[in-house]
Formats: C-alpha cells, structure tokens, sequence
C-alpha cells in the first residue's frame, strides 16, 4: 500500500489513500449505468449479426466491462489521474443506428471504424496534429455537437420505451395513454409511467446532489417495474426461462459475437457494395471515421479540462497534468474497445462525482477498474433491468448535453446557424455526422457571403469538402 501511495503521490496531490479509494467507487456507481445501457443499445444490432438480443446484449456487456478497466487503467497508470473511461454516450448510438442501420454497414464494418478511429487518434496524439484538426472546426459547430448529440439521444431514449412512435401523418407523435377508448392498456402504460417516474427520480436525485443518481435511479425503475409486474396479467409467466443466470455465459456470447470481429468479419464490405460504388465506400469510410474521431477528440478534451479544473487540478498555465498521456490513454483504449466488440470509448464527465468526492490521482481511477472487473460477472443481475429504466437515463443523458448551447452567441447569423444546424439536423436526421456536416458548410458558405473567406481555416475547407462530397457520392 505504501509502494502504490507513493507511486501515485497520493501525499504531494494532498489526498488520503481513503479519499482516493472513495472517490473511485464514487465515480463507479456514477458511470456504472453504461454496462447496462450500452449492451442494451447494442442489442439493437442481434438480428444483423444473426443471435438473439439476449446474447448480444451479454457480448457487448462483457466488452464494455473490459474496455472500461483497460481504459480506465491506462488512464489511471499513465497519467496519473482520478478519471475513468468507457464506450461513449452518443458515439455508441452513431455507431448502432446511423453507421449500422443508416449507413448499411455491418456490426463488424462499424468496429473497423472505430479502430481507425482509434489508430488516427493515436498517430494524431504522438505527432501533435490533433490541435491543428481541433483548430479546424469552428468554436460554433464545436459547442453545438453535445447539444445535438444529447437531443439525439434523448430522442432515441424516448423511441426505445415507447413514448414517442410512428405516425402516418406527422412521422412521429406520443403515444397514446388513453385506456377509455381501447388504444392503450394498463399493460402497455405501465412500462411508459415507469420510465417517466426514472427518469423523473435521476433528475430529483441529481438535484439532491446524490452520488450516483443515475445508477440508483435506473435501480428504483427497475424495481418499480417488477413491482408493478404483479398488476399485470402473465407478466411473470416463463420469467425464469427469459434468463441464463450462469455468469460465464455472457463471456462465451462474447468470444463468440463481439472479440476480434473487427479483424475477421470487419473487412469485408460485400453488402455494402452489392449497392454502392467502391467510391462512394471509401468516402463513406473516410467521413465516418473522421465523424467519430471528431467526437472523441471534442468528448476527451472537454472532460479533461471540465473535470480537471473542477477539482483545482489545471497547472498554472491552464493545462491538464499530463495531458498527452491522458489523451494517448484514450486512444489506446478506443483501439482496445474496437478489438473487443464495442463503440468508441472516452473519458467520463460523470469522474467529476469522483474529484469532487477528494479524488486526485490514478489511485482513484484503479479502484474504479477493479469494480468495473468485478461487474463482468454480474452480467445476469444486469440483464435484469428492463428498457424502460436505461430510456430513462439516455433521456436524462440528453439533458446533461443540452447546457452546451449557453456558450453560443445566438444573436449573431454567422454562430446561431452553423449550432442550429449542427444541432437539429442530428436527431432530425438520426445521423450525427450530418449535423457536423451541415454545421461546417453552412459556416464555409457564410464566411463567403460576408466577405470572410481569409477567417476559413485550411483544415475546415478539407473536412468540409469531405464532408460535402459525402452527401453527394453516399447518400
């Protein structure tokens, strides 16, 4: 113990070993919700790839749990950080259902990506070109991607539990809640009411500064849930067969569907040619892998220094310690994700609960590893918690991502479009990468307009045009 307190500083960061293990599993009952929501999305994906969603949601359970320890781990050793990783929000529905389902990609195709996603962001890290494609993107486009990412997965949130449907005539409407003319059922409300009353107890827990409100939240939905399971006819009949209680189960699922795809299945595109161009395969891979490279780099950076200097970590000239190592971290980790079967991974925002807890070095981040190894086996209580409780937390995610809109000057045409645009166009289009796409052109076009060609960045004509080049030969 006292090896690893001096090979983290523990004392010269002014922490306790206490504090620190602490503030580890306070940032572990913080983000522990991503096991459960990330296999769940996921599972999304079980027709694709042949299985059942059961199995898949146990594959990309598993991976999501090694992928965070080895992320968090690196983080932790490296850098020397009380921070965590794991698959990211937004970047796991960008690669369900617009790479996979919009793009008409395959599971395997999609984690080829991720792992160019993660090769570039190495290289980008170790040759210092990371800030020059940070540069690129302008401040508007780049404040608006949380909020649109956030409106984008609330919007899937509310699709996945059933509050928002199909309609013929607007496209999507509520659903009904009305059990006096027969268009509803207490069966089919209930679900609804259960995520409400989650999504209304993470807020309320979150208000109350609880740590961990999300994860205690999604826990009391899921309780609720059973509960009110008792008030509906047949809801348990055949629930024990529904559930493989074997823990190691969910690692045979996952050497079977998810560990190394990318290598074996992940390069061959014959569905996607049979109806495109090679062409149009090449741009379509160049713009997404760049779509989701953006993303993390802008995901990272913006946690890192949001985390960092919440807890008075920022050395003098502003900078988060050992920033290089931190972002080499999450590379690494993103190429690890990609290999065992999951989407992108980056640091938490959600480690603040842990610096703010007293956590101040990678102590801290390695006791959250531990839980996050120790929930591999917990695969079977996990399958537990319905859909009903995780909609609630995508919803309640999207709120945390909407408060990025405060930084953008809306009262000024060449800022408010390209953020609107970025903005809406990501849950309008359920597609990410298009309001990054339409947020830059829009800026490239107005700076013309207005006689600013000079403020255009080398690097946002190149992305721009990609981008552009995109709609024109993919879609």
């Amino acid at each position: 113990m006292e090896n690893m307190e001096k090979y983290f500083q523990v004392r010269e960061k002014g922490s306790t070993v206490k504090t620190e293990i602490l503030a580890g599993l306070t940032t572990f009952m913080a983000m522990a919700y991503i096991l459960m929501v990330n296999a769940g999305m996921f599972s999304d994906l079980a027709e694709m790839t042949g299985t059942t969603p059961d199995k898949m949601y146990n594959a990309v359970y598993i991976a999501t749990a090694i992928s965070a320890v080895a992320g968090t781990l690196l983080i932790g050793l490296l850098a020397n950080l009380p921070l965590a990783q794991a698959s990211g929000m937004g970047l796991n529905a960008f690669f369900v259902y617009t790479v996979c389902f919009g793009f008409g990609l395959t599971y395997a195709n999609a984690l080829l990506l991720v792992l160019f996603d993660g090769l570039l962001f190495i290289a980008l890290t170790l040759t210092g070109v990371r800030k020059k494609i940070f540069d690129a993107i302008p401040a508007s486009v780049r404040m608006a991607i949380p909020a649109g990412i956030g409106l984008f997965i609330a919007f899937l949130g509310l699709q996945n539990a059933g509050i928002v449907v199909k309609s013929d005539s607007t496209c999507v409407t509520l659903v009904s809640f009305n059990v006096f003319n027969g268009t509803a059922t207490w069966a089919t409300i209930m679900p609804l009411l259960v995520t409400i009353f989650t999504l209304i107890a993470i807020a309320a827990l979150s208000a109350r500064k609880i740590k961990g409100a999300v994860f205690w939240g999604m826990l009391g939905g899921t309780a609720a849930y059973y509960v009110l399971g008792i008030t509906v006819k047949d809801f348990y009949v055949g629930f024990g067969e529904k559930f493989n209680f074997n823990p190691f189960a969910a690692f045979a699922d996952f050497g079977k569907l998810a560990l190394g795809k990318v290598f074996t299945q992940g390069f061959d595109f014959s569905g996607y040619l049979a109806e495109h161009s090679g062409g149009s395969l090449v741009v379509l891979l160049i713009t997404t892998a760049l779509a989701f490279c953006l993303v993390d780099m802008f995901d990272t950076l913006g946690t890192l220094f949001g985390a960092c200097a919440r807890g008075n970590m920022l050395e003098k000239n502003g900078e988060v310690p050992n920033f290089e190592k931190a972002m080499l971290s999450d590379a690494i980790a993103t190429v690890c994700g990609s290999v065992c079967g999951t989407s992108t991974v980056t640091t938490f925002v959600e480690a603040s609960s842990g610096i703010a807890e007293g956590g101040r070095t990678g102590l801290s981040a390695m006791v959250t590893a531990a839980m996050f190894f120790i929930t591999m086996f917990l695969s079977p209580i996990a399958s537990l918690i319905p859909g009903c409780a995780t909609a609630a937390v995508l919803i309640f995610v999207g709120v945390l991502m909407m408060g990025a809109v405060l930084k953008i000057d809306w009262n000024d045409p060449s800022i408010a479009l390209p953020a609107f645009l970025t903005i809406s166009f990501m849950p309008f289009t359920y597609n990410i990468s298009y309001g990054i796409a339409f947020g830059l052109i829009s800026y490239i076009f107005l700076k013309l307009f207005t006689g600013k060609t000079k403020e255009i960045n080398v690097g946002t004509w190149v992305i721009g045009t990609l981008f552009a080049l995109m709609f024109f030969v993919t879609h």
